[in-house]
């Protein structure tokens, strides 16, 4: 169970005082990122190993380790790397605690599993921060006998997570009320809700007694926001279009998008099965070379209409000779808008080659970016709801 998290400066005595009120309420494992590099105020393996009561100790294997690290990236660079400043880098980079298990490194820092040296108190895990090595060196830190034989031992919570789109999170907060009125008792769920980038999420947690409660809750959910609940599973609406999409081809026609779509779908594995391509026609000449819309269009209705949006979305069905396609024209902000057609209006554009048509006319709040990046969102699942039936 993730009891809390915690953000503290790159300042010892803030991260001493973190590791104590972690202890101080019995948490059984911690997992600090950041602070293993090489400058003076990467201190997390100093005072990790204070807090443990553990000295400090050079692991002469792991700097030559990280030496061989930095000589491959001087070479592939044609770098000089060999200075007494560098090497003293990466000689701080290999102190080790005291009795602690070193993590081989992804790039120059090497992770840590510490034990108190009392024998009593939370494990340590000390990771670094930048993703790219965060993420493969916690995958080889599951593996490690001590963290193992700490996670076996932990009672193991059940999860699912819903994801909503068009329903407030009041009016969800005021279902979940309801639902426990009318008497599905919540003793044994943890249920948290998160308003997130338009759509919202319920988090359940439950151990294996109120599985019961769980499925009925879910089940009673399904029923009171069937419109809006898209997916039971976890799934996001990218995966969930992907899977409609499956035996189709698309094709997009994006103005003040940008190609923000097309990079929401290119980024699910397997995309290129189904993505035939699109066209970012963010001027009238592009609307009218690219798709075919017709310059009578643009100025009777103007490029933010439903007509225009009709018009690129048919021209990008034709050109790709697609099963399906998505047109997005709007005004993004923060000038160009009118009473008539204020910032954040948004035609979009969905159709089928067996004619089918879902179009849509919001206006969407916030700044630009928030426009263009709703947008993409918005269009998402209006494809949802037309693949979906």
């Amino acid at each position: 169970e993730l009891v809390e998290i915690l953000v503290v400066a790159d300042h010892p005595g803030d991260l001493a005082s973190g590791l104590e009120h972690m202890k101080s309420v019995g948490i059984d494992l911690i997992v600090t990122t950041g602070g293993l590099g090489p400058t003076a105020d990467d201190l997390t393996a100093e005072v990790v190993a204070a807090f443990a009561g553990r000295e400090m100790k050079l692991d002469e294997a792991m700097e030559a380790r990280i030496a061989a690290i930095l000589a491959r990236f001087a070479a592939s660079a044609n770098l000089d790397l060999s200075t007494d400043a560098l090497n003293e880098a990466n000689r701080k980079q290999a102190m080790i605690p005291v009795g602690a298990v070193a993590l081989n490194p992804v790039g120059t820092a090497p992770g840590l599993i510490v034990t108190q040296s009392s024998g009593d108190g939370p494990l340590v895990l000390v990771l670094p921060g930048p993703p790219r090595e965060l993420r493969p060196m916690w995958d080889v830190a599951l593996k490690e006998p001590m963290l193992c034989e700490l996670l076996d031992r932990a009672t193991r919570l059940r999860k699912y997570r819903l994801r909503m789109f068009g329903t407030p999170e009041s009016e969800l907060a005021m279902s979940l009320r309801e639902i426990e009125k009318d008497g599905l008792s919540f003793d044994g769920l943890e249920i948290t809700t998160c308003l997130r980038k338009g759509e919202v999420e319920v988090d359940v947690r439950y151990r294996d007694a109120a599985e019961e409660s769980a499925v009925r809750l879910r089940q009673e959910l399904k029923a009171r926001h069937s419109r809006s609940l898209y997916s039971l599973d976890g799934r996001t609406v990218d995966e969930v279009v992907a899977g409609l999409l499956a035996g189709r081809r698309l094709a997009l026609a994006e103005s003040c998008s940008a190609g923000l779509l097309a990079a929401r779908i290119a980024d699910v594995p397997g995309s290129s099965d189904y993505f035939a391509g699109g066209v970012v026609s963010y001027s009238n000449e592009a609307k009218k070379d690219l798709l075919g819309v017709d310059q009578a269009l643009l100025e009777e209705f103007g490029a933010v209409s439903a007509e225009v949006a009709e018009a690129m979305a048919v021209g990008a069905l034709e050109r790709f000779d697609a099963d399906v396609s998505v047109s997005i024209t709007g005004i993004a902000g923060p000038g160009g808008g009118s009473e008539e057609k204020p910032v954040g209006l948004v035609h979009f554009n969905v159709r089928t080659a067996e004619g089918g048509v879902r179009a849509a006319a919001p206006v969407i709040p916030g700044g630009r970016r928030d426009v263009r990046e709703r947008s993409a969102l918005v269009a998402m699942h209006l494809l949802r709801e037309m693949l979906d039936g």
